[in-house]
């Protein structure tokens, strides 16, 4: 029997497959563009098609399409066969680099806000070789940018690889101040953790509000809901198991890091979380898991929903977007060390996400606004509408220190022990986990938990970039015409501290009195609907921002 070792990308035309099927030259020429984001060289891209061909011909492949990412939220896909007749009336298989490249979807049938209007159908779809190429069904998928004729972004994936260039920009701006001049590229990565809701097809077929909106609307309360707290890493029942595991083979087939699985707080909900990978990859791979997820479930008699709108008094499904930021070397940003206190650099990009979640708090709430994710916030396990930072007790008094020009004293380790000899002894997290917090540091990362279940990961992870890419931008101006590096580092520390301590709550997010001192007393934003947040986008400080750093132009945003 094949292990998960033997089977696991098989699928996916990965770094194994290239090495193995490209010339020598012609892998190191892509490899640059995927790891440094060289600019692609146009003649590699026969080559590449070529051996995706040959390679997809092996597994069973009749058909390759642009898979891409349009503004529904979901994926879209045109297949074509690689048969091109011959002249003794049969076929040859096909597919060249201009294929690979380029392919020409409708714009106009696709949401553009006014980019595109019906007689104007031209659009392109365009190979993204920063994501492996992958086989579902007898379909080569190519991962691939999606734009209007004009050049204009029509998709998620296009603004989402400008981000990550702006955050590597600016990133490495602030690297060589601190002596680094060999990291090539600082790149985001994510772990999304996905939830979700697993239903019997035969009790879902009864009811009209789940087949018509794929949500709760109506009906009674269920006789026994999450009150004991009994689901909740409970034991998996055997049906569920049986679901999880194909959908584990299947993941595991595509690249996919499926790593974690458990039942979740509410009846019959359950979470998968996949091993951290970058940003980009870790989106495709996100809508993807949603796809399978409702593809495998169907051949085990079940439903699933990714459900963001809570039933009464049971947790609706959401998604928590773990990010972090990493060299090419791969030196984590957002690792505090040992000594926090004495780690500058750490503490110049924890201030620049500081800035950047308290500057821009009205794109971070708008990137995961949704009818069904407004119902969610503040309900059971979700974080509340109001945007804030957890950061815990250790950096917090980290920060104090340094606002205050005082001495911090450290956080003693505390050694855990249980009162039974046999079972070991641990050190204790400096710190403490906060669920009901929107955007708290988890050790050498932050999570981002307002995302509904259905959401792509896409648009919050565009704001994020940009927004920490911009306080990079502003402390790499300032540093870089510095008569005295370590003052003024110092002075700009103490000042993020100092202007944007507001947004940094350690406290319980759902109690009522925290919503009154975050708005009325710290001035925070609390936009409850998504038609309070959306007009937001347009505000100058965003346009400007976005635009400044080549994520949307102004046109892209209005639409």
């Amino acid at each position: 029997m094949n292990t998960v070792k033997d089977y696991f990308g098989c699928n996916v035309f990965d770094d194994r497959e290239m090495k193995a099927n490209l010339p020598a030259n012609v892998y190191q020429s892509l490899k640059k563009t995927i790891d440094e984001g060289a600019t692609l060289d146009v003649s590699v891209a026969n080559y590449v098609a070529e051996a995706m061909k040959e390679w997809a011909l092996k597994k069973g492949a009749t058909h390759y399409t642009h898979w891409f990412q349009p503004l529904t939220g979901i994926t879209a896909e045109k297949h074509d066969s690689f048969i091109t007749p011959s002249p003794d009336g049969g076929v040859i298989m096909e597919f060249s680099g201009k294929e690979l490249i380029k392919g020409e979807p409708d714009a106009s049938s696709f949401p553009s806000g006014g980019i595109r209007a019906t007689f104007e159908a031209r659009g392109y779809t365009t190979w993204d070789p920063t994501s492996y190429a992958f086989i579902k069904g007898k379909t080569l998928c190519i991962p691939t940018a999606f734009c209007a004729y004009g050049g204009q972004a029509l998709d998620k994936k296009t603004p989402l690889l400008r981000s990550m260039e702006a955050l590597s920009t600016q990133s490495l701006r602030i690297l060589r101040l601190f002596g680094n001049d060999t990291a090539k590229r600082v790149t985001s990565s994510v772990g999304p953790e996905q939830e979700y809701f697993l239903v019997p097809k035969e009790m879902f077929d009864q009811r009209l509000d789940l087949r018509m909106s794929g949500r709760t609307l109506f009906g009674a309360k269920s006789p026994k809901g999450q009150e004991m707290d009994d689901h909740y890493f409970g034991v998996i029942k055997p049906r569920v198991q049986a679901y999880m595991e194909e959908l584990n083979d299947e993941l595991w087939k595509l690249g996919i890091l499926a790593k974690t699985e458990h039942n979740e707080v509410a009846p019959s909900q359950h979470e998968l979380a996949p091993i951290y990978t970058t940003t980009n990859v870790g989106t495709d791979h996100n809508q993807l898991t949603m796809e399978i997820m409702q593809k495998v479930a169907l051949k085990h008699g079940l439903v699933c929903l990714l459900h963001e709108k809570p039933f009464a008094g049971v947790n609706g499904s959401g998604k928590h977007n773990n990010w972090s930021i990493s060299t090419d070397e791969g030196q984590n940003l957002l690792s505090p060390g040992a000594t926090p206190y004495e780690n500058a650099q750490f503490l110049l990009f924890l201030c620049a996400v500081i800035k950047a979640v308290d500057d821009y708090q009205d794109l971070l709430r708008l990137s995961v606004a949704t009818a069904g994710n407004d119902h969610r916030l503040g309900a059971n396990e979700a974080p509340p509408a109001v945007i804030s930072m957890f950061l815990g007790d250790e950096l917090n008094a980290v920060l104090e220190a340094i606002e205050e020009d005082k001495p911090y004293a450290g956080t003693e380790k505390t050694q855990m022990k249980l009162g039974v000899d046999v079972l070991p002894k641990f050190n204790r997290d400096t710190t403490d986990r906060n669920r009901t917090s929107p955007f708290a540091f988890t050790g050498n990362k932050f999570e981002f938990r307002m995302l509904g279940s259905s959401n792509s990961i896409a648009c919050a992870n565009i704001m994020l970039n940009s927004a920490v890419a911009e306080s990079l931008k502003i402390y790499a101006d300032r540093l870089e015409g510095a008569s005295d590096f370590e003052s003024a580092l110092h002075e700009m520390i103490k000042k993020t501290i100092k202007d944007h301590k507001r947004i940094i709550f350690n406290g319980n997010g759902y109690d009522d009195a925290w919503i009154e001192e975050a708005t009325k007393v710290r001035g925070l934003s609390n936009y409850r609907t998504t038609a309070d947040c959306m007009p937001h986008l347009l505000d100058e400080k965003n346009v400007q921002m976005l635009t400044s750093h080549k994520v949307f132009t102004k046109q892209e945003l209005e639409s």
